[in-house]
């Protein structure tokens, strides 16, 4: 889609050239607050086609924490400022980066670490055919995913058989109805905070 890659090329360079300062200043913080470690998380992700990259994110956790893929409210490897950029989505703003180069989008399934991209199936592989997203349908319903997985007894289990499934049923149907229009939409929705209607539920 001309207009989509257009539209992701022109936001992510304005928007970097824009939140320059923004992103000077969480960086500075984060070299304060959270000495003794580098300033970005680069994590490999399976991005469209099945194709490996490392995704861009402001570092959020204590350096050799050894926790797992899933990150759940109130663990003590999230540092307290990484808890208030994680709030606010602050510690995804380096993600325009990934998006200025190709390899995400403004709209989108959010990019999957290779132990849960590997295991899709028949019909469900073919969310690979997108370039994962900075938002999309799935990641607005599970805007609170740290707060519902916190409520779970067994988090990684409750993500594995409810939250991921679910993920992929909704990212199938943003396949089937994606539009350039679409994505202003839900670009706008996810700015204002608004949810999608009932049937993206």
């Amino acid at each position: 889609m001309f207009l989509k890659r257009l539209f992701d090329i022109l936001a992510s360079f304005f928007g970097l050239l824009i939140l320059g300062p923004v992103l000077l200043i969480v960086a500075l913080l984060i070299k304060i607050k959270m000495p003794g470690g580098p300033v970005f998380f680069a994590q490999k992700r399976v991005g469209q086609h099945g194709n490996r990259f490392k995704v861009i994110k402001f570092r959020t956790m204590s350096m050799n924490h050894g926790g797992n893929s899933i990150s759940v409210k109130g663990e003590s490897r999230i540092t307290p400022l990484g808890k208030t950029l994680r709030k606010y989505k602050l510690d995804e703003l380096p993600e325009l980066w990934n998006v200025l180069l190709g390899q995400m989008s403004f709209v989108g399934p959010r990019p999957d670490v290779p132990g849960y991209a590997d295991k899709l199936q028949g019909e469900d592989r073919k969310i690979l055919f997108l370039k994962p997203g900075i938002t999309g349908p799935a990641s607005m319903k599970y805007a609170s995913e740290e707060e519902l997985l916190a409520q779970q007894s067994d988090p990684i289990k409750y993500n594995d058989e409810v939250i991921y499934p679910d993920k992929v049923r909704i990212n199938l149907e943003y396949l089937k109805r994606r539009t350039f229009w679409l994505d202003l939409k839900i670009i706008i929705y996810t700015v204002i905070g608004k949810k999608l209607e009932e049937e993206w539920m």
